[in-house]
């Protein structure tokens, strides 16, 4: 269906109050986020703004939403160069998590409001975070399933029963996602998952101090392999 100009301008209104919001979160973090402050940037009176936009509440879905995106497109990128280069999915994973570093190191602010302190009073919307929350887990979720399948993770000389709670859970997620792996390698999954955001976190959030190593990114690189070969990928 043909979009008319009114929808067209209203599309762009809305471009600019994200932009606009993420300048904001840049400069002044996103507790302290204002509608008030977007209208007076974009122009118009504040009783405008809410035509497009019902709250603060709002304003942060809609920038929690565009910062998964932003993400998950950088991810994405990375990834389409690297199975150009090499099919390997172990290959993969890696080039996803040095992906998910730069776009953390370049986006801070962004990176903070997806992974770091939560907002006081503001709790995101499943329904409409969801789905982009969770494009960079479900990829790395199939990256690890064709890992098992190509015979690239072995199993751990001592696996840890799961429990019939847990176990639920797997499965859950194994629908969810589509991701054809076992127990034993979804849980792997996850455990690099949380060890990935924990080892960018330190990075962006400077929790290592300013002076305490020189080049990070060789420091990401061991943290790297350690992951891998923790969650059964051979040493390099």
């Amino acid at each position: 269906m043909a979009t008319t100009p009114r929808d067209r301008a209203r599309a762009q209104t809305m471009n600019d109050i994200v932009r606009i919001g993420r300048d904001h979160l840049a400069t002044h973090g996103a507790a302290a986020l204002s509608l008030r402050a977007v209208a007076r940037d974009l122009g118009v009176v504040s009783s405008a703004v809410y035509r497009y936009v019902s709250s603060r509440d709002e304003l942060l879905t809609l920038l929690v939403v565009d910062g998964y995106t932003a993400l998950g497109d950088a991810v994405d990128e990375a990834l389409r160069a690297a199975e150009a280069a090499d099919d390997d999915p172990i290959a993969q994973i890696r080039a996803l998590a040095h992906a998910f570093r730069r776009w953390a190191l370049a986006e801070p602010a962004r990176f903070g409001l997806l992974y770091g302190t939560p907002v006081p009073g503001y709790a995101a919307p499943a329904e409409r975070t969801g789905g982009p929350g969770t494009r960079v887990i479900g990829t790395l979720l199939t990256l690890f399933a064709r890992g098992e399948q190509a015979g690239k993770l072995a199993a751990p000389r001592r696996a840890r029963a799961l429990s019939a709670t847990l176990a639920a859970d797997i499965a859950r997620i194994r629908e969810e996602s589509g991701a054809e792996a076992s127990d034993r390698v979804l849980v792997g999954a996850m455990t690099f998952l949380v060890s990935m955001i924990g080892a960018v976190s330190a990075d962006v959030f400077d929790m290592y101090g300013v002076d305490t190593f020189t080049d990070r990114g060789e420091l990401f690189e061991h943290l790297l392999d350690d992951m891998l070969e923790t969650v059964g990928a051979e040493p390099r």
